[in-house]
């Protein structure tokens, strides 16, 4: 049977909206070196200081000469009265008839205009020989032409990956002001749970999603304040709530939030701040709880591991990007056919684990990783991608296609 549209189950794109108008990026930013910057989110735009390149040079190894001098068909010798090397330049200037040897990076002499490729002429003694077919200007880089003094290199809110260290090293940058560390404080519910290294008793688990989130986070660069467990008990709760809106910019729990006896999450929220939203059409990961602790945003995520890492990608991870104020953007999604067969039913977006990878003829291809359970943490382990069905689709054929979110491309 499909989800009854009774259910009030919130659509995920409606979550994803209303927790942008929701947040607001957090205060404070901090100078760092360079070479500590990496995956950090800029707090200000960053304009070059200078020319790049700085000065005309070559693009390719060969010679330098002025177009004017150029023949239009047979070939003619220039006499060869130097060498420009990358940071060597030749001092002098070319008259008519005569070309500088440069090597790729060099600064182009003072009287050329063009780099003739070292393939395309012909050296003999202390003349190279030069055919037809060249263009004024061929193989030479102007000043400001990758990037102009006082333009805009990188934006605020960009999360700088390698190359723009790279980037911002070549314009002698030597500090960067980014956006401060967010602080995420994270515990779980249940008197199931068991610390790791405790023998476990009957009708016990050990506590592995503290260890999934604070993984999660860690990757994002966020500073992770860990509470540990707590009982299924509302004091117990209600006291964490208070700790943990102290000292972190979100709140993270796991357990709790669904309509059992003993799951208090949800309604100490709702006593002690404000609950946005706490049902989402989303499997795995229905029982989602999102709203506020005073200034402080909450996310309240299910108890079943394969949930908390769904729910963790697909809501709390944009919102963390938000409260960073990191320019959005979509997670890449491919179209793929798939190799088996998919159940699902209609009523809720479908986040399935799969695998993917090419077939022979080297066409890229998806197959689940089995069974779906929102309990099966191996499924997590073992796949490479979500298969994103959408929540009005039924089950899948084999060959059908379907979408998949490389997980590489959801950090």
């Amino acid at each position: 049977m499909p989800d009854s549209p009774k259910s009030n189950l919130l659509p995920v794109d409606e979550a994803l909206a209303r927790i942008r108008a929701t947040l607001s990026p957090v205060r404070g930013a901090e100078q760092l070196p360079l070479g500590a910057a990496l995956d950090r989110v800029l707090a200000i735009d960053v304009t070059s200081p200078i020319d790049v390149p700085g000065h005309r040079n070559s693009a390719m190894d060969g010679y330098a000469v002025a177009a004017a001098d150029l023949p239009t068909t047979d070939e003619k010798a220039f006499a060869v009265i130097g060498r420009a090397l990358a940071g060597e330049p030749y001092l002098g200037e070319l008259r008519s008839g005569q070309a500088v040897r440069i090597m790729t990076g060099a600064v182009v002499p003072v009287g050329a205009d063009t780099v003739i490729m070292q393939e395309q002429t012909r050296r003999e003694g202390d003349e190279v020989y030069i055919g037809g077919g060249h263009r004024a200007g061929d193989n030479v880089r102007h000043p400001g032409e990758d990037i102009a003094a006082g333009s805009i290199v990188l934006p605020t809110g960009r999360r700088l990956v390698p190359a723009d260290i790279g980037l911002l090293a070549s314009l002698g940058i030597a500090e960067i002001k980014v956006v401060r560390r967010l602080r995420a404080a994270i515990f779980s519910t249940g008197d199931e749970l068991t610390p790791l290294g405790a023998p476990l008793a009957d009708g016990q688990i050990y506590d592995s999603n503290r260890y999934t989130l604070a993984a999660m986070l860690h990757r994002l660069g966020v500073e992770v304040l860990d509470l540990g467990m707590v009982h299924d008990q509302p004091d117990a709760i209600a006291e964490a709530f208070r700790t943990a809106a102290e000292i972190a910019d979100v709140v993270i729990t796991s357990g709790g939030v669904s309509v059992g006896e003993a799951d208090f999450v949800k309604s100490t929220l709702d006593r002690m701040g404000r609950v946005d939203f706490w049902k989402i059409a989303m499997k795995p990961g229905k029982p989602l709880a999102f709203g506020m602790l005073g200034q402080t945003a909450f996310f309240g995520l299910p108890g079943n591991p394969v949930s908390v890492v769904a729910t963790f990608y697909q809501i709390v991870q944009p919102a963390l990007r938000r409260l960073t104020g990191e320019s959005e953007r979509e997670p890449m999604r491919l179209r793929v056919r798939t190799t088996g067969r998919l159940k699902k039913r209609p009523g809720r977006q479908d986040f399935q684990r799969g695998i993917l990878e090419r077939d022979e003829s080297g066409e890229w291809q998806v197959h689940s990783t089995g069974n779906q359970g929102s309990h099966v943490l191996s499924s997590m382990s073992q796949a490479n991608c979500f298969i994103v069905l959408p929540a009005e689709g039924g089950n899948v054929e084999v060959g059908e296609w379907v979408e998949v979110q490389p997980f590489a491309g959801l950090v």
